[in-house]
């Protein structure tokens, strides 16, 4: 998978819980651990800014793309 997605990273750097940061975004701990775990296609931005101001982050904080090698 190119993108790799940091929320628990980011999470564990803060020290919040994905139940604290369930109630803090207003979003089911179920769909955050979704989330968590890639098992999404997509984030609403209004979603993703949420988190953002919950954890005091950038967007850039939680993906991290990763080049597809060229085994060529």
């Amino acid at each position: 998978m190119p993108i790799i997605i940091r929320l628990d990273r980011v999470m564990a750097d803060r020290k919040v819980s994905l139940n604290e940061l369930s109630e803090r975004v207003g979003i089911t701990t179920a769909n955050l651990s979704n989330l968590k775990n890639a098992k999404i296609s997509a984030v609403k931005l209004s979603t993703m800014e949420a988190i953002c101001q919950a954890l005091n982050c950038q967007p850039g904080d939680l993906f991290e793309f990763v080049p597809a090698s060229d085994d060529m």
